[in-house]
């Protein structure tokens, strides 16, 4: 099992950058594909970007290409999201995500969540 918790979210203005950590409890970190995902009100939990146990092979939404850069660091069991050039459509709350398969774009897959880190991006 490995517990998640998310930080580093905030208010930025448009064009500015936040960088997201997420750091993983537990001696496992490396057997788990990590994810990002994002909820804003009314809306679906929607994949944002997703990297390998080895950090080799990473995945990202259309939206995130080009802007977002997720990374992990085995030795302080812990996975960033780099994000620049942010837009206010990139407001939501931010949630890490750990998986036992391989990288995935699909929410169900995931079998730990963190508590989510708000991200506020204005106009």
């Amino acid at each position: 099992q490995v517990q998640l918790v998310e930080s580093g979210g905030g208010l930025v203005q448009a064009g500015g950058s936040l960088r997201l950590s997420c750091a993983a409890s537990g001696r496992t970190f490396g057997t788990y594909a990590m994810g990002w995902f994002r909820q804003s009100p009314g809306k679906e939990r929607e994949f944002v970007a997703g990297i390998s146990r080895s950090g080799g092979l990473r995945s990202y939404a259309d939206s995130a290409k080009g802007r977002f850069t997720m990374s992990r660091d085995s030795a302080k069991n812990t996975v960033y999201l780099q994000m620049n050039s942010l837009k206010p459509e990139d407001t939501a709350v931010y949630y890490c995500a750990a998986t036992s398969e391989g990288v995935a774009t699909v929410r169900t897959i995931y079998n730990y969540w963190g508590q989510g880190t708000q991200v506020t991006v204005s106009s």
